[in-house]
């Protein structure tokens, strides 16, 4: 790939997992009643289709990784995990009694922090107890995510039990080096240990979380990890870019922009995993997404089914999110909200009888409209529209931003259609930033994303 193109397109920008992104949302929260008539909305027009997701947020670690830009709570007192979870089903609860009538789930997913902080029983009681309220469908989704270093046999079994199919490991890098750096340690061995109980248990689908441009890496330390990972065949790989933002994360200040790969090296060992990824067999199924052709992903991708949310790409139609616990975002597909960012102002306002939120933003018809567009070129690399031109001033605005991106011969613009190409892909970010209405009308003064290469 040409370095003047990585120069080129290396800005700040938003990795959509909605749209309008959070830093853009309208400044006035909606009303509780406004946010329960979208979510009734949203669920009786579609549930019995679709279902509904849970995103359900596990905040808590033992110990802080430098490179992590999630919402976590450091602490080892596992006193916490009771308590926590009875404010998630308080919240759950909330929610039941809007919507009268039991809910049937598509997905769930524990995301953190990290999930397996919490024992395998209180897991288990936690999920059981949503469960018992509501209805799975039969191709439901049920994922976490696990520290191969703490993930348990019983972790595993007692989650099958329950219907859990997947789990994500946050490997990142096996380089003892780099894992030094950002304080996250897993021995290949490890893995592979927890790799096996997984499979043992019936867990069809098993993804690796990488990260490139941590500290210290090399081609050559990237290599071996990248070995490791072909021996060890996980059914899908997510392969992010480092996002240094140490101004919001004051944990990366542990260490400094000079040990970071300079963008060059950064960007060959994109290209390295890149390589070493369809060699072994795996498709790139949507940005630093990659899977291998039996995977539920890789299919849904090749039908054209693919769909991203909060929880980034998934197989799942739902249109209704909810999201439970600290931080957690929800979409009604036509509203979005985000609860509490500290565990205790969130637990008071669950004690109290409150949903948690405290911000979201209504979406208008012009937020749908490009909403729509940037999902499916996020999802299938190509849109197309026909009389949104008219109904949308900003998606023709839009389209008036790409002279660029055409020259370069990262896409391929036709009457009512756009394409992006194979050499377009990894710059996909900056081609659905060009209609990103709400961005173009309030340039930030301060830095709110991290790199789009």
């Amino acid at each position: 790939m040409s370095f003047a193109l990585i120069r080129k397109y290396a800005v700040a920008g938003p990795r959509y997992t909605s749209y309008p992104t959070v830093p853009y949302w309208d400044e006035q929260k909606p009303r509780t009643s406004e946010w329960l008539d979208r979510v009734k909305h949203t669920f009786f027009h579609t549930q019995s289709s679709r279902g509904i997701s849970l995103y359900i947020h596990l905040p808590f670690c033992e110990s802080l990784c430098t490179y992590c830009g999630c919402n976590t709570r450091i602490t080892k007192n596992h006193a916490v995990e009771a308590p926590y979870i009875q404010a998630i089903l308080k919240e759950w609860s909330l929610y039941l009694d809007a919507l009268e009538v039991s809910p049937r789930i598509a997905e769930i997913h524990l995301g953190g922090g990290t999930p397996t902080f919490f024992s395998p029983q209180n897991l288990y009681n936690l999920i059981e107890a949503i469960l018992s309220s509501a209805t799975l469908m039969p191709e439901a989704e049920l994922s976490f995510e696990g520290h191969p270093a703490n993930t348990t046999e019983e972790h595993l079994a007692l989650l099958a039990e329950l219907g859990f199919n997947r789990v994500s490991f946050g490997i990142q890098d096996f380089d003892a080096r780099v894992q030094k750096a950002i304080h996250r340690f897993q021995t290949e061995e490890e893995v592979d240990r927890v790799v096996k109980r997984a499979r043992k248990h019936g867990y069809s689908s098993i993804n690796f979380d990488l990260v490139y441009g941590l500290p210290f890496q090399t081609l050559q330390s990237m290599q071996q990890t990248l070995d490791a990972v072909a021996r060890l065949r996980p059914d899908r790989i997510a392969f992010y870019s480092y996002a240094h933002v140490p101004w919001m994360k004051p944990g990366q200040r542990s260490f400094t922009e000079m040990d970071l790969p300079e963008p060059q090296l950064k960007r060959a060992l994109y290209e390295m995993g890149l390589m070493q990824f369809e060699q072994a067999g795996y498709r790139e199924i949507g940005m630093d997404h990659f899977a291998l052709p039996g995977d539920a992903l890789f299919a849904a991708a090749n039908k054209g089914l693919l769909n991203r949310n909060f929880m980034g790409y998934t197989t799942s139609r739902s249109r209704l999110l909810i999201g439970l616990g600290v931080s957690a975002i929800s979409d009604a597909w036509s509203a979005y909200i985000q609860n509490e960012k500290t565990v205790e102002a969130y637990t008071e306002r669950v004690n109290k009888g409150e949903l948690p939120f405290f911000k979201g933003h209504l979406l208008t018809q012009e937020d749908m409209i490009i909403r729509g567009h940037i999902t499916r070129l996020m999802c299938r690399f190509e849109t197309s529209w026909e009389n949104e031109v008219r109904q949308c001033d900003a998606w023709f605005e839009g389209l008036n931003r790409l002279d660029g991106f055409i020259e370069d011969g990262l896409i391929a613009l036709e009457p009512f259609h756009l394409k992006v190409l194979p050499k377009g892909q990894p710059f996909v970010r900056n081609i659905c930033m060009a209609f990103d209405a709400r961005l173009w009308r309030k340039q930030p003064q301060t830095p709110l994303f991290s790199s789009t290469v």
